[in-house]
């Protein structure tokens, strides 16, 4: 019996940059049918169809490249209901709870006064950050590609470089000297952050989806519609952004991730693995099919 298969690594470089750019291919006439739309939502249309050809792909490049029939398992995506709700729920809360850090400590500083007014659209808007910020970005980072990644090198470097390369496909650069520094390391540490999360809950994606998409939405609902940060706020507090801070690359978002980070790393490692994916998202296994657990499902390594 031959190898299973394994990812190459100019299929893990171009998979999801390809999709990208078709996506924003197929929106390009959506700017001549649409003359009344913006280019920033033609743009947001071709993210959109790029989600719809990943999830359309995904099977057949984890049968191919991974020798997985579970693909949705494998990715953390498919478990049972209630271990999707506790894991959803408890990434929701620790987002909450740094945000609330976050805000506390402006507040009694004086970098930021309260002034509730939140709309029901900017509402709906947090809320649709929530579930789609956090759940594209971890299916393509803490899913897919930390699990081509943990089967080409060993796990503790899949690790480092999935949260490198988060940091890293973010506008970080787009800020100056030191604030982009700041930024590029507090991306790390989240991506960081977001892998413990993922492993901490078996495997589940959802509670990484939670944690990632409640700190996006989360802190749009309170610049929007709940604190309103002083125009002198210190860049090395708060984090650099302008009108719209970033308290990831300041002093606030790297204590808080610390924080997080440290009490991971004390946690007691146990052998935790992903429930069984329900009956309508199994397959019968095959010889040689996936063999490695889930990225995060307890192997055994510490990241």
């Amino acid at each position: 019996m031959g190898a299973a298969p394994r990812p190459r690594w100019p299929g893990t470089l171009l998979y999801v940059p390809l999709l990208y750019g078709a996506g924003w291919l197929l929106a390009r006439p959506l700017a001549l049918a649409m003359p009344q739309w913006r280019p920033d939502q033609v743009n947001l249309a071709g993210a959109g169809l790029s989600l719809l050809l990943l999830l359309g792909s995904l099977p057949w490049r984890l049968r191919v490249a991974w020798d997985s029939r579970t693909p949705w398992q494998r990715l953390g995506v498919a478990a049972p209901l209630a271990a999707v709700v506790r894991a959803l729920l408890r990434g929701v809360l620790l987002a909450a709870l740094l945000l609330g850090g976050v805000t506390a400590v402006l507040l009694a500083s004086g970098a930021a006064r309260w002034r509730p007014d939140l709309s029901a659209g900017e509402l709906l808007n947090a809320l649709a950050l929530l579930l789609g910020v956090g759940f594209a970005e971890e299916l393509v980072f803490r899913g897919w590609l930390w699990g081509e990644l943990d089967l080409q090198m060993p796990h503790r470097r899949a690790v480092i470089v999935q949260a490198l390369l988060f940091a890293l496909v973010h506008p970080w650069f787009r800020e100056a000297g030191l604030a982009a520094v700041g930024l590029l390391g507090g991306l790390f540490l989240l991506g960081l952050a977001l892998a413990m999360q993922r492993r901490a809950d078996g495997g589940v994606l959802w509670g990484a989806v939670g944690l990632h998409g409640g700190l996006v939405g989360g802190w749009f609902a309170l610049q929007k519609g709940m604190i309103a940060i002083a125009a002198d706020a210190p860049t090395w507090l708060i984090g650099p952004g302008g009108d719209s801070r970033n308290p990831v690359g300041g002093l606030l978002g790297w204590t808080g991730l610390g924080i997080l980070l440290l009490c991971r790393s004390l946690s007691p490692s146990r052998d935790r693995r992903p429930a069984p994916a329900p009956p309508c998202c199994s397959a019968p296994p095959r010889p040689g099919a996936d063999r490695s657990p889930p990225p995060g499902a307890g192997h055994g390594r510490r990241p």
